[in-house]
């Protein structure tokens, strides 16, 4: 491991400033589970480490208003797993959080840091995407907002420039009926790379919608609206046809990990295993509403 210099600012303003000073040599230091091993292998080579995890105005927590759920940037995905206004709002979220790495690495692991390590297979991102996620970025500039769609650029790219930090993650909370479920598949049980994994939410008025990840260069997000898959009841040809039109934009490729033409194959069949929790949900909670209506409904008689 080369040696560099440490910094530990205590407000997002210096951490900005020290990016900006050091450019190109400055590296930003919140969990470290993936930056600390591409440290050790030399694969980064940073002058200096700007460590952001005592930023004092960088709280990790997770507050809702205005319509949406903010999570900080330094929130560490065990306490978020166990968060209730995440199990209750997005547990798709909470599904992919719980298996990335190991429990000692969720105990250090943040969501912007999965997010900003851009990879292919980040567990987070498909639910991420299903969800309209934005991320709120710090720089010289003042602060900024951008759909996760838009941030991740390629492998290991983001449009993060040079002297600015994602603060936080914001998720829109859903403003009808939802059901989701998040399914992925990996070489072996435990800490694993997935091979393939998808997020699929289906809401009432029919609308599917599939992030999947490790099938393209960035994670995906694709949308149906013929109502067809949602429908448990069509015919089944015509969604399996309405399901391969959907993820056509897959382009997976070969590596240790599985073939292109297996993360295909095992594309299709998690988005059918993930569909139909999604549905079961939705009507699981649609029924719930309904048995509580009828109660209120006897109730006031």
């Amino acid at each position: 491991m080369q040696a560099f210099d440490y910094a530990r600012p205590a407000t997002t303003a210096e951490a900005v400033a020290l990016l900006t000073r050091h450019g190109d040599q400055a590296r930003i230091l919140a969990g470290g589970t993936d930056f600390v091993v591409r440290l050790r292998h030399g694969i980064e080579t940073p002058g200096v480490v700007v460590d952001i995890k005592g930023l004092t105005d960088l709280p990790a927590d997770v507050t809702e208003g205005g319509g949406s759920v903010r999570i900080g940037a330094t929130a560490v995905m065990a306490d978020l797993c166990r968060h209730p206004v995440l199990r209750a709002r997005f547990p798709a979220l909470v599904e992919a959080m719980s298996v990335v790495g190991s429990i000692q690495i969720r105990n250090r692991a943040t969501l912007a840091g999965n997010v900003c390590h851009a990879s292919p297979a980040a567990d987070t991102a498909p639910a991420l995407l299903v969800h309209d996620a934005r991320l709120v970025i710090a720089g010289t500039g003042g602060e900024r907002r951008m759909p996760l769609s838009e941030f991740v650029l390629g492998p290991g790219r983001t449009a993060l420039g040079t002297a600015e930090i994602v603060t936080a993650a914001e998720l829109p909370v859903p403003a009808r009926p939802l059901g989701t479920a998040f399914a992925r598949m990996t070489r072996r049980r435990g800490v694993d790379l997935a091979t393939i994994s998808v997020c699929c939410s289906v809401d009432a008025d029919g609308v599917t919608r599939l992030g999947c990840g490790a099938a393209a260069p960035v994670p995906f997000l694709v949308t149906d609206i013929s109502g067809i898959l949602a429908d448990v009841n069509a015919p089944g040809p015509a969604r399996d046809v309405a399901l391969d039109r959907l993820i056509a934009q897959a382009r997976p490729i070969s590596d240790v990990r599985a073939s292109r033409e297996y993360r295909l194959a095992m594309l299709r069949v998690l988005s059918r295993r993930a569909l139909l929790a999604a549905a079961q949900r939705l009507a699981a909670s649609q029924n719930g509403k309904a048995r509580t209506g009828g109660a209120d409904r006897g109730d006031r008689a």
